[in-house]
């Protein structure tokens, strides 16, 4: 169980071009196309270009930064 997606925890993630604080923007995958927030996570995780993800137990987060506009997708232990 993602501990971001069910609001157990936040985390502070600095920017990678300008050290600012990223926003965490949710599940990587919910971005894919219109259906993909509604399709079962575990399915996802099998199609979402992070190979070892649903073996290792994590869920691919994407954050933004608001300063710089980049974009970074971490892997959150679940």
């Amino acid at each position: 169980m993602c501990p971001l997606c069910n609001g157990f925890q936040k985390i502070s993630i600095p920017c990678s071009n300008c050290g600012t604080s990223m926003v965490n923007s949710g599940r990587e995958a919910e971005y894919y196309d219109d259906y993909s927030p509604y399709m079962p996570i575990d399915m996802m995780k099998m199609e979402d270009g992070f190979p070892r993800n649903e073996r290792e137990g994590k869920c691919p987060h994407l954050f933004i930064c608001r300063n710089c506009g980049a974009a970074e997708v971490k892997l959150i232990k679940e």
